[in-house]
């Protein structure tokens, strides 16, 4: 029989079992003080800009409502901070990770009931030991559920099927008005579909109903594939695709030939049926650097060693899932390497047609202005999304750059070229872009816009980033 099975008794569970109806534990409906308050410097993972923030941290439904009620300053929902610009900044943050338990579980269906906060590596914790896994992970498994539902997330399966959006049941967003609203394709169907990619405008995402994919295994079985310039790595890409879940690329941006030269990597989830050891914390760390580490000559070495050691086109090997999907989540701190200035990420998505050009264009522009750190390269299939929704049929490229002035300028001309293109850049990545390129990107936004003067006419949920884009 199907029954919801409660994780109140649950190894990894902390508290007793909230109601879903309420959303409250039965240790937290009498509290005295349902939220918690102080300032502190934040950023995003790009770790500029950086403000003094008020924090609130509430700890059940009642300290949400406290925090809307108090209407002194707007306001923005955050998780753990890492979308990588502006995009979860304001003067004043509602932070969840205290809102972070998981509430149900069947175990037949594998439907996750958790509360926003709740994080990535938390869910794999508890499902994988029982044969679940993600349907959808971004590239770190440290997001909470809310944060990667705002981004509507994707990751190295999107050519087959899609973005989180697709495996999301159910969400209780509470409005600025403190409503409690569950939504879903049947119920608030308008509601669902812009809080999935709609950046935490739309209200506080205080629970997600997931659909979890069946796995047999802690690894996967991955293929790597040498190629020498762009146009072959595009090739490999898309010739593949059909025949694994999984499918990703590095590229070298650097060198002078065969730029875009790098490594396919394809993956499908192994058969053997060992459902340990799981990931383990950080063997590395990275201090407080004043100084960006990041630097020509040495990604040039990198990069040079990383094509180089992979010297036959073809290679098979079983990994874990953790350096497969998670490679960066090795290093804590990484993003310190930068310095104080912090880095950039600039993703974008174009069309399949004349895709390559443009990334090609992209990359000559911005090499001129910095070096870049990391390029990966994936491809998207054609899936539902909501107004803001970021993937489109085609190529995406994400590229980590050192921050400067150059590459800030760099960035938004090729935008020019992507928007041109009929592509878009990716709102948890960006920090930079012009409220006239947002606006040219993204043609449901009055639709959004529509949507967002019903729920907060008021305009309580705003951010940095929606301020200079013209969505508050």
């Amino acid at each position: 029989m199907n029954v919801l099975a409660p994780l109140c008794s649950a190894k990894r569970a902390t508290r007793p079992c909230s109601g879903y109806g309420t959303g409250l534990s039965t240790e937290g409906e009498s509290t005295s003080k349902p939220r918690d308050a102080m300032n502190q410097i934040v950023s995003g993972w790009g770790r500029h800009p950086r403000l003094s923030a008020e924090i609130d941290q509430p700890r059940d439904l009642e300290g949400v409502r406290a925090c809307l009620r108090d209407t002194r300053k707007a306001l923005i929902p955050r998780g753990l901070g890492r979308s990588y610009g502006d995009a979860a900044l304001a003067a004043r943050i509602l932070s969840g990770p205290s809102l972070g338990h998981l509430l149900s579980f069947d175990a037949q269906t594998g439907r996750l009931r958790a509360q926003g906060g709740t994080t990535l590596d938390k869910v794999i914790d508890f499902a994988l030991p029982r044969g679940w896994f993600l349907p959808v992970t971004p590239g770190t498994k440290f997001p909470t559920l809310a944060g990667c539902v705002a981004a509507d997330v994707h990751g190295k399966n999107h050519h087959g099927v899609g973005s989180l959006s697709a495996f999301v049941e159910t969400l209780q967003i509470v409005l600025a008005d403190g409503s409690l609203v569950t939504c879903s394709r049947e119920d608030h169907a308008e509601l669902f579909w812009a809080t999935m990619g709609g950046m935490g405008l739309t209200g506080v995402i205080y629970a997600v109903d997931l659909r979890l994919q069946p796995v047999h295994s802690v690894f996967v079985k991955n293929v790597s594939l040498r190629t020498g310039s762009l146009s072959e790595t595009c090739r490999v890409l898309c010739e593949t695709q059909d025949d694994y879940p999984y499918s990703v690329a590095w590229i070298d941006t650097l060198t002078r030939r065969g730029r875009g030269r790098g490594q396919v990597m394809l993956g499908a989830h192994a058969e053997d049926g060992r459902l340990q050891p799981l990931h383990r914390p950080p063997r590395l760390s990275v201090p407080d650097l004043p100084m960006n580490l990041v630097v020509r000559p040495g990604l040039h070495l990198v990069n040079r060693a990383k094509h180089g050691m992979q010297w036959r086109r073809r290679v098979a090997a079983t990994v874990h899932y953790d350096p497969y999907f998670y490679p960066l989540d090795a290093i804590d701190g990484w993003n310190r390497l930068y310095g104080r200035r912090g880095f950039l990420q600039f993703q974008f998505a174009v069309p399949g047609v004349d895709g390559e050009a443009v990334m090609a264009a992209a990359l000559e522009r911005t090499n001129r202005a910095a070096p870049c750190a990391l390029a990966v390269l994936k491809t998207f299939g054609d899936h539902p999304s909501g107004p803001l929704g970021f993937p489109l049929p085609g190529y995406t490229l994400a590229l980590d750059f050192p921050r400067t002035d150059a590459i800030e300028e760099a960035v938004r001309a090729a935008t020019d070229d992507i928007i041109a293109a009929g592509g878009r850049v990716y709102l948890a990545k960006d920090s930079v872009i012009t409220q006239d390129q947002f606006a040219a990107m993204y043609p449901r936004l009055e639709e959004f816009r529509r949507l967002r003067r019903q729920v907060d006419p008021q305009g309580r949920f705003r951010s940095l980033q929606s301020d200079r884009l013209g969505l508050s």
